[in-house]
């Protein structure tokens, strides 16, 4: 079993997912992709993903809510929302529920790599 540490990658856009997943392996992260929050909850990766970077709007269950999903259920994941609709009121609510990073689409590499490595070292949200 490997040493690095595996993020989840949740987005309804494959273009999204494949181009975060190969950002993160390129830094030497582990990562599986899924296409919505059921996916990646009845998945064998939930219980060991170190970090999740989810988008904020898909159909069925948001990032926001996958999120909150997670605390209410005692397995919480440091995560990172992402959204094409970056509003004060998201990054509110964001910031509220304890997301790590909430990131504009489009971000920079850097931007996701600081918000990726903020969440596994245990740093404190910001949006």
């Amino acid at each position: 079993m490997s040493s690095r540490p595996l993020i989840a990658i949740v987005d309804d856009d494959q273009s999204i997912r494949e181009a975060t997943s190969n950002l993160l392996q390129s830094a030497g992260f582990l990562t599986a992709t899924f296409a919505d929050a059921e996916s990646f909850l009845t998945s064998a990766s939930e219980p060991r993903a170190a970090c999740l970077v989810a988008d904020m709007r898909m159909p069925g269950m948001s990032g926001l809510q996958l999120h909150q999903h997670l605390i209410a259920s005692g397995a919480p994941i440091p995560t990172v929302l992402i959204t094409a609709y970056p509003s004060d009121a998201t990054r509110l609510r964001a910031h509220e529920a304890g997301i790590v990073c909430c990131l504009a689409k489009p971000f920079s590499p850097d931007e996701l790599l600081e918000c990726v490595r903020g969440a596994l070292a245990g740093a404190t949200p910001k949006s």
